[in-house]
């Protein structure tokens, strides 16, 4: 959950520190106070694009900060670990964002500077911004498949992995087979390059590393004179001359007499040298018995010279059409092995391919059948559970209806595939398109919501599915940013109740401007619009409760603070709130001990 938050510089507000509950945070304040500013900084904490102009005007820079508490175990601590990130002493993440006048913006993570993207992945795990854009995602396709499968979880999901991985074999069955026949002169020119290729490299036969072994050799024997008479010097200095001429001595005679003198000597610390000197004198013979071997095997051969330098013409030829040394050219070979593999344009090649394209075709047609079933079963699940959320949210005569059909698929379409005799689009999410109908009334035709809907009860429409895919959303913190715009009078005492009822699942922002909604809050924050300051308006944020709690219910009651009939009203929302609140933890209580006596029976 996000435990606090802390904004500076960013519009209105100056400096202000906001410590939410764990469970319903309401925020209120005035027109213009800075509320929006709450909903723009959890956007910039989770990655959001940074806009310049948020920067409060003469600030230098903007900057929002949240601990998130998180398990050690969690999705978010696997996030923040990968990017290197350190959790705070009481385990909790800091994340920050900072965002600049001139528009660059820079973020951390556990003390660590992170891209943006990180605070994205972050946020992902732990955190959902609702707002009138989340509205208008609602109503893509796209958006209402993917709620429906957030809705119906493993059933739908684990068909989708399957299709998702036999799709990808037949997407590339069709693009090779497609290929192969469209191209099949070209592949079968560039074939005969290839085998012409790998016809000269196979005729040298190159082993690898032979290039450089060679010209190692090469030098060897071009060179014989000159390292004979380098490594017999170099063996007289060490072993002296072969007749033992005591004028001549090496250096293996006068280290080992030196070593016999010190072993003489009377004073231990001239003994304590001969062993150190007895380790040089074993050195020097192994590298001189070394010398030897060498001398021996050091002979003129022009006849090995001359197989050496043709050999290196035979490489080089290679090189030169194919790559830089031996090991690119075995490198190219295997490549083109490689694709020649896939290159193959016979009648028989293209008849195995089709057959595998026809098969993994037939298997994807069977996975799309048991995805669509899937998603039309769960469909009437989600549509029974909004629906009764709507009846609550005074649309007692709306009723949700989710529809699940195929796609057809387009002329030319290269995904097009045949399910039951139709030929329909496979796209990565599944054959399906998925619409929200509204019917708005008994009698009513179902419309696409975005066709049936009002603001408001797009809003309730909402909150609804918010309420229903609580128990499937992992996501610890739901953020509502004016939900309940457009709904008013009793609607908007259940849009309280709701989020009062997904308060008890997760943690729950909201920004609202109905003191019905405010009421059912456990901590209620006020961004309050102070005096201006240098022609700037400065707002704070404040926590209120008990009587300051009630002054602020009046005044969002069409500012009734100052009368009594206003807070009388004021009271009688905050009681009949607490009440609702007090009943559903009763129930949730006894809720286990119920089911354990109908399992009974």
């Amino acid at each position: 959950m996000l435990a606090e938050m802390r904004i500076q510089g960013l519009g209105v507000i100056d400096d202000a520190t906001l410590a939410l509950h764990e469970g319903l945070t309401v925020v209120t304040g005035e027109t213009g106070a800075g509320k929006t500013m709450v909903v723009t900084g959890l956007h910039l904490l989770g990655g959001g694009r940074a806009d310049a102009s948020r920067v409060r005007s003469g600030a230098q820079r903007a900057v929002v900060e949240g601990r998130f508490q998180t398990t050690i175990d969690s999705p978010a601590a696997k996030v923040a670990s990968e990017a290197g990130a350190e959790p705070d002493e009481d385990g909790s993440l800091i994340a920050l964002r900072t965002v600049t006048a001139d528009g660059r913006s820079r973020a951390h993570l556990g003390g660590r500077s992170v891209p943006n993207a990180v605070l994205s992945e972050l946020a992902e795990q732990v955190l959902a911004v609702h707002g009138q854009n989340d509205q208008l995602r609602l109503l893509r396709s796209g958006e209402q498949r993917a709620v429906l499968d957030r809705f119906a979880g493993e059933p739908v999901l684990q068909v989708l992995a399957n299709y998702q991985r036999v799709r990808a074999e037949w997407v590339e069955a069709v693009r090779e087979l497609t290929e192969r026949t469209e191209r099949s002169r070209e592949l079968a020119r560039e074939a005969d390059l290839l085998r012409h290729g790998l016809g000269e490299i196979e005729a040298v036969a190159p082993e690898p590393g032979e290039d450089v072994a060679l010209v190692e050799e090469a030098r060897r024997l071009a060179d014989v004179d000159q390292l004979r008479e380098i490594a017999a010097g170099a063996h007289l200095a060490l072993t002296g001359s072969a007749d033992g001429d005591p004028d001549a001595p090496g250096a293996i005679g006068l280290i080992g007499e030196a070593r016999r003198r010190l072993s003489a000597a009377e004073d231990p610390a001239l003994r304590e040298l001969e062993p150190r000197v007895a380790e040089a004198v074993a050195v020097l013979a192994d590298v001189g018995g070394e010398l030897g071997g060498y001398l021996d095997r050091l002979d003129a051969d022009p006849a090995r010279l001359e197989q050496v330098l043709a050999r290196q013409a035979e490489l080089k030829q290679l090189t030169k059409k194919y790559a830089a040394d031996i090991d690119g050219v075995l490198a190219w070979a295997e490549e083109a092995r490689t694709r020649l593999a896939g290159m193959d344009t016979s009648e028989e090649a293209l008849a195995a391919l089709a057959a595998r394209r026809d098969e993994l075709a037939a298997e994807l047609a069977e996975l799309a059948v048991a995805l669509t079933e899937a998603r039309r079963e769960a469909a009437v699940g989600l549509s029974e559970a909004v629906s009764e959320e709507l009846d609550g949210l005074a649309m007692a005569q709306a009723r949700l209806e989710v529809v699940v059909q195929p796609k057809p698929a387009e002329a030319g379409d290269p995904n097009a595939l045949q399910v039951r005799g139709k030929s329909v689009h496979a796209g990565p999410e599944g054959v399906d398109e998925v619409e929200l109908q509204l019917i708005a009334h008994s009698g009513a035709p179902a419309l696409p919501i975005h066709k049936g809907a009002s603001g408001g009860e797009l809003s309730r429409v909402m909150l609804a599915l918010e309420v229903v895919l609580a128990d499937a959303d992992t996501v610890p913190t739901l953020v509502f940013d004016e939900v309940d715009a457009g709904v008013g009078g009793r609607a908007a005492v259940e849009i309280g109740r709701r989020l009062a009822r997904l308060a008890r699942t997760h943690q729950v922002v909201v920004v609202t401007h109905l003191p019905q909604v405010a009421a059912y809050a456990d901590r209620h924050l006020v961004v309050d619009k102070g005096n201006a300051e240098g022609g700037l308006t400065r707002s704070d944020v404040r926590v209120v409760a008990d009587e300051q709690r009630v002054v602020e219910l009046a005044r969002m009651l069409a500012g009734m603070d100052s009368t009594e009939t206003g807070r009388a009203h004021a009271e009688e929302l905050l009681n009949t709130a607490t009440a609702y609140k007090l009943a559903q933890a009763r129930f949730r209580r006894k809720k286990p001990a119920k089911k354990k006596a109908k399992s009974g029976k």
